[in-house]
């Protein structure tokens, strides 16, 4: 089957977001703005001076001027070669020069035209969208440069006009819109940083305790090696080097299991989450139950699975391993941390609609932490991890129109519920 319209669009846009994001990793992030402004402008200099000279002639155009923005944004082409302090003075000249000056010149010997005032308005959105305080500084010397010139060519009297006055609140509070918004951006950015170490220190905190597990085992075999050198080794002995290598081996299959989890539920962010296949319920359990690093015999016997009638849903397989582990393993800690109870996951296809539950006796969730538990960020209780998987989780349900929800009471059970639309 040949692509869609639709789907050519969406391929070309990825594409090309993806040469921007390895363009922009081969380069500096301000050298790579310069080359983009250079660019354009250079381009855009001599094609707006035909259009407006030729096809939509305007009272007042200047060659002059339009060549020494042109050379401006050629010399922009070199930035590579530019020292750091030589770069910012040349964004600080050629912003000045383009956006403020040229823009706010031509409005003016235009009389104020709606296409230059416009022209105007559009520059100082590209012109804002630099650092806030190199913008202010190219906004106030262009300005004021052009409102110069412009008085010494005969046009002063427009600095007052009604024309000119009232485009200044639109653009202050342009100005003032575009700093708020690259402020909520600086708070959005930190707020991804502070994600990605959250992130991190649960990779850390899950890695390091096994780690420390294998190589207090290590070291423990290396002692008793070393004893074996020695006549009379006893069964015993042998018996406990076979269980600090079953030890070890628990330990490395945990730290595979964690390191799967962790890239399963970071691609699951980054790919389309829409249902594209169709998924056996008791099939993926199955499944996570058999991937699953039981620490112990006796943690596995606490994980029972109940069949009351399998069913079919539309999904992914890889998704649904997503979220089955990311409730396993939550229910299992929440068991560990009570000292108590049990793991039961039902199959119930006869109910409409079709659900899941996962039922643990552990520890509970407070009726206060419920509502919060699916957000981003938060985990209860606190510096219990990330905060990611059951935001990701509620994510993945609902691009599938599935339902996931949790009845809980402290100190004795948590139920999630998890619906899937009949078929």
């Amino acid at each position: 089957m040949r692509p869609t319209l639709q789907e050519r669009w969406k391929r070309w846009q990825h594409g090309l977001v993806q040469s921007l994001l390895l363009y922009h990793g081969r380069e500096d992030h301000a050298t790579v703005r310069v080359l983009l402004l250079s660019c354009i402008g250079t381009v855009g200099m001599p094609l707006y001076y035909v259009i407006w000279q030729h096809f939509f002639p305007q009272e007042y155009e200047s060659l002059s001027l339009r060549l020494l923005g042109i050379l401006l944004c050629a010399l922009g082409l070199f930035a590579r070669q530019f020292s750091r302090q030589m770069l910012n003075l040349y964004l600080l000249v050629t912003l000045s020069y383009i956006f403020p000056f040229f823009f706010t010149f031509m409005f003016l010997m235009n009389h104020a035209s709606g296409v230059w005032g416009e022209s105007l308005l559009i520059g100082l959105v590209v012109l804002f969208h630099f650092d806030t305080g190199l913008a202010l500084r190219a906004y106030l010397i262009g300005t004021t440069l052009a409102c110069v010139a412009a008085t010494a060519l005969g046009a002063g009297e427009m600095l007052l006009s009604r024309q000119v006055l009232q485009q200044l609140p639109i653009h202050l509070f342009t100005i003032a819109v575009l700093s708020v918004a690259k402020i909520s951006r600086h708070v959005l950015a930190q707020e991804k940083l502070a994600g990605m170490g959250a992130g991190l220190a649960t990779v850390a905190h899950e890695l390091r305790t096994p780690l420390t597990s294998v190589d207090a085992n290590v070291r423990g075999l290396l002692r008793m090696m070393a004893d074996a050198q020695s006549p009379g080794q006893s069964p015993d002995d042998r018996l406990t080097i076979i269980d600090a290598l079953a030890r070890i081996q628990f330990e490395v299959r945990h730290m595979n299991h964690m390191i799967d989890l962790f890239l399963l539920s970071a691609t699951a962010v980054r790919q389309n989450l829409h249902p594209v296949e169709t998924v056996s319920m008791e099939t993926v359990v199955e499944a996570v139950l058999k991937r699953y690093p039981f620490s112990s015999t006796k943690q596995q016997k606490q994980v029972k699975l109940e069949v009351r009638h399998n069913f079919q849903f539309a999904g992914q397989t890889e998704l649904a391993v997503v979220v089955l582990l990311n409730l396993l393993r939550n229910a299992l800690r929440a068991v560990q941390r009570a000292g108590k109870g049990r793991v039961r996951i039902i199959i119930d296809g006869g109910h409409q609609p079709p659900r899941l539950l996962f039922i643990d006796t552990g520890c509970g969730i407070p009726t206060s932490q419920l509502a919060m538990i699916f957000r981003r960020f938060y985990s209860h209780p606190p510096h219990n991890g990330a905060g990611i998987g059951l935001a990701l989780c509620q994510e993945i349900m609902d691009a599938w129109r599935a339902k996931i929800r949790c009845v809980s009471r402290e100190s004795a059970y948590a139920i999630f519920i998890l619906e899937f639309p009949a078929r």
